[in-house]
Order: structure tokens, then C-alpha cells, then sequence
């Protein structure tokens, strides 16, 4: 038996160029040089510079699109094509010639690279310098490749016997995989290739100066290590017979040393690109001044020679088959060569009033640096402001950076939830964050604050919170609990 049923469903579906547009908004200024490098090398119809002429905007920058969102839409015949609307000599794009927002300072500058050698490959060339035999050799870069970045081996030599033997093909015994790793040991960065914290101490100590000092740390680490690890610093002067200086000493022996040997490398395989802020804030005659970064709005034109192409298929009294192919293409290209150039106006224009919205929220803050100051705002408060979708602002916040007189800041930084003070006033959590940092560092370091003591002192200063609030905002500061706050 057959039924008929009604079924209404609202849905939003969003056109190829809403996406693409979505996507380039939330590129920072880095990336978005490359997709516009990748946009030159795709499309010959979009050139950059400047044109010797100013040209007059044409009616095109209005077309709607709508009826080229999908990409296996009928071929449109070369006859209905309106060859005039590709012909008028733009195209110097409107936000070119609008108020000076942008800052030109980073526009002509280019930042050198050195090819660095990557942090394996340096631990493998150090092994050059050593007599090996062919089967050492083998065994000794499997070490290496089995080296973390930070510079550990977090395997046991029994296993890794097992995979040489499995993988490739190197049958060898633990005996000989341990004498491999002493030689791995003497590698640099010092403590390379441990297999846990307390080894990679220990290697460091060892390749140091023997002092009193010295040798006080290496019995510390090597046979009280967890007496060290919970600063129970009494036991420790107890169990050596030392005086409190002595023991002193000896632990700022053991805080010198680098527990991740590798993360220190310069060369190291992760790449640490350098920020380019995407805006910048200064402050002039006590005002705030909002910038965008000049490389932000390139000098774009659609290409002369394609509109002449098009002219010449105008003029032609026969079009012959390989012609009207040929206009086909070309309108493609002027198509997309025009999206995009009205695609980065409007990147700008969002990326501008969004930081301008958020500049004047948090307008204390950026005019003394106090960020105690900082407001509370979440997403839709500059949402509501500036009239755009949340989804638009949050792709904003999460990739840019804004140069400020009081450092680069992280645009999302800005951002926090609000709790009430003791006046039932809203204050952002950044607030009470930075009070209760300021708090710790202030506290004496040999009786440190735990998180119940941190949470009567900031219900003082006028900000109930429970102490695991206290606790979540510590960790959040990456600031451990108060036993491992302790100093000699």
C-alpha cells in the first residue's frame, strides 16, 4: 500500500563561493599569500601590480553568481554570452582606493630562511665521526630513528631487538643493542636517547665538571630521586648529612640541566614559523588606531590580454568551432579572476570591522596594557556588533594575531566567559586569572600557597571562588600544585 506524506525541512546549503570565502577569511596573513600564489598559478586570467591606467569599475563586480554554484551546470552556449560585460578596463578593486586601513610596513619585506639540518639527521652525522662497524652502524641509526622529538627512546631494548629483527632484517641481542645506546649516549644535545627522565639527569651530570656540587646532584638523582621529585628537601638533608646551602647547590646543579634534550634543537623537524600580526594597534594623541597588515590587499586586475581575446571574439564575423571553445574558457577564467578579486574586498572589510569591534570593546586594555582590564566577551557580543555570523568572528579570533604597544597577542586571548564579584559585578576570568597569578608569584616560595589558601586570598580581594576553580585556572596557567612550587 502506497502513502503519500508532506514533509517540510528548512536547510541552509552553502554555495561553493560562500565556503571558499569562509576559507580565506580565516587564513592568516602567511597563508593567505600562499592561496593567492596558488590562485596567480591557477588562473592566467588574474594578474597582481599595478596598472600604468586608472581604470573605471565595470557592472560585473555586482553580477550575482548563483548560476555558476554548480560546477556540472549545462554549458552556456558562446552566443549567450554578453561579451561587453567582460570588456570594460578594470580593474583597480574598490578597496584599493578606500580610507588608508592598511599598513604597508611588512609589504616589500622578506624574511630569509636557512635550510636547517633536522634533528636526526644531525644525530646521524655525529655518528659519522665514530669507528663503527657495518653491523653497529645499522644498529646505531635505527637508535637514532627511534629517537622522539624531545630526545628520548621511549622503547625497551627488547622490543626494539624484536623490530630490527622484523622490519629490517638486523638480527642482533640486547647485549650489543646496549652497547649501541652508550654510544648514542655520547651524542649532542647531552642526554639524548634516555629512555625516561631520571637517565636523561643523569647523562647530563655525568658529562659535567665533577664537583662537590656535582656529585651531590648525581647520588641525588641516582638514588633519591623520588625524594627530589617531591622537594622533600628535609630527607634529603638528613639522608647526606649536608648543610641547607650545600643541598642548594646541588639542586641548582639539577635545575641547569634540560629535560628534553631535543625540544631544545635548533634544527629540529618541527617548524617554528615566525608571526606576522595580521593587524596592528597604536596609540596616537590618546587614541586607539587600528591597522591592517598590507599584505593583507594585494594590487589585483584581471588580466588585459584576456578581455582583448574576448574583444577579438566580438569582432569576428565567422566563430568557428575551436572559437567558441575558446570563449568558454576564457569566461571561466574572467568568472573566477572577478569572484576572487571581490572575494579578498570582502575578506578585508571583515577582517577589519571584526578587529575594530574588538578593539573598541576592550578599549581600556589596549590603551594602558593592564589586562586586568580586559573585559568580559564572548563571541556573540562582536557578533551583535558587527552584524556577522558567530561562526565568522570565532574564524577570525582562532588565526590572527594583532601587534599591540604591549606585545603580539593571539586575537582569541582577548576573549573570556565572565564570573561575579563579591559586588555582583561581571568580570572576565582573564581577570581573575592574572590575580591569581600575580598571587603565586608573589608568595613566599618556601611555604607555598595550596589551592584552598589561593582561594581565601582571592574571596579577600573581593572574587569568590571554590578551590577547584582555583585549581582549573592554575592549570590552565600551566602552574603546578604548591609542593612543586617550592624552593630551597
Amino acid at each position: 500500500m502506497l502513502k503519500q506524506f508532506l514533509n517540510l525541512k528548512l536547510s541552509q546549503k552553502l554555495s561553493p563561493q560562500q565556503i571558499q570565502l569562509m576559507k580565506l577569511i580565516q587564513l592568516p596573513t602567511q597563508a593567505f599569500e600562499q592561496r593567492l600564489l596558488e590562485e596567480m598559478n591557477e588562473n592566467p586570467a588574474l594578474e597582481t601590480g599595478k596598472e600604468e591606467d586608472e581604470y573605471e569599475k565595470d557592472e560585473f563586480e555586482n553580477e550575482d553568481y548563483d548560476d555558476y554554484d554548480d560546477a556540472e551546470s549545462e554549458r552556456i552556449e558562446a552566443e549567450d554570452i554578453n561579451i561587453d560585460e567582460y570588456l570594460s578596463n578594470d580593474e583597480t578593486p574598490d578597496y584599493k582606493t578606500q580610507a588608508n586601513n592598511y599598513s604597508d610596513d611588512d609589504d616589500d619585506r622578506e624574511t630569509p630562511f636557512a635550510a636547517p639540518v633536522s634533528f636526526h639527521q644531525d644525530l646521524i652525522n655525529q655518528l659519522n665521526t665514530f669507528i663503527l662497524n657495518d653491523e653497529e652502524r645499522d644498529i646505531a641509526e635505527f637508535l637514532v630513528g627511534s629517537i622522539d622529538d624531545m630526545g628520548y627512546i621511549r622503547r625497551s631494548v627488547a622490543d626494539m631487538v624484536d623490530d630490527m629483527a622484523f622490519t629490517q632484517g638486523i638480527y642482533t641481542d640486547e647485549k650489543m643493542v646496549q652497547k649501541m645506546l652508550q654510544v648514542i649516549h655520547e651524542l649532542e644535545p647531552s642526554g639524548v636517547g634516555a629512555q625516561d627522565l631520571q637517565e636523561c639527569l643523569l647523562l647530563q651530570l655525568k658529562h659535567k665538571t665533577p664537583t662537590e656540587s656535582v656529585e651531590l646532584a648525581t647520588d641525588i638523582i641516582e638514588n633519591q630521586f623520588d625524594a627530589f621529585t617531591k622537594k622533600h628537601y628535609d630527607k634529603l638533608i638528613q639522608k647526606y648529612s649536608v648543610s641547607n646551602e650545600q643541598l642548594k647547590k646541588a639542586i641548582h646543579e639539577i635545575e641547569k640541566l634540560n629535560p628534553k634534550p631535543g625540544g631544545s634543537f635548533t634544527g629540529n623537524n618541527k617548524v617554528t614559523e615566525n608571526v606576522v600580526p595580521d593587524f596592528a594597534i597604536r596609540i596616537v594623541d590618546g587614541e586607539l588606531e587600528l591597522t591592517l597588515n598590507g599584505r593583507n590587499a594585494p594590487s589585483l586586475h584581471v588580466s588585459k590580454d584576456y578581455q582583448e581575446m574576448m574583444q577579438t571574439y566580438k569582432d569576428s564575423r565567422d566563430k568557428s568551432a575551436q572559437q567558441k571553445d575558446a570563449v568558454q574558457f576564457i569566461k571561466q577564467k574572467l568568472d573566477s579572476a572577478k569572484w576572487f578579486i571581490d572575494a579578498i574586498r570582502q575578506r578585508q572589510e571583515t577582517l577589519f570591522v571584526t578587529m575594530n569591534a574588538i578593539m573598541h570593546y576592550q578599549e581600556e586594555f589596549f590603551l594602558d596594557g593592564d589586562e586586568t582590564k580586559l573585559k568580559p566577551m564572548i563571541l556573540k557580543d562582536i557578533a551583535d556588533m558587527v552584524g556577522l555570523d558567530i561562526s565568522t568572528i570565532s574564524r577570525v579570533a582562532n588565526s590572527k594575531y594583532v601587534e599591540t604597544p604591549y606585545g603580539t597577542k593571539l586575537i582569541k586571548e582577548f576573549f573570556s566567559e565572565s564570573m561575579k564579584n563579591d559586588q555582583g559585578e561581571d568580570v572576565s576570568t582573564l581577570e581573575i586569572k592574572k590575580i591569581l597569578q600575580n598571587t603565586i608569584e608573589e608568595e613566599d616560595k618556601k611555604k607555598p600557597l595550596p589551592d584552598d589558601q589561593l582561594a581565601e586570598i582571592l574571596k579577600e580581594k573581593g572574587y569568590p571562588i571554590a578551590r577547584r576553580t582555583i585549581a582549573k585556572y592554575r592549570e590552565q596557567l600551566d602552574i603546578p600544585v604548591a609542593r612543586m612550587r617550592k624552593k630551597m
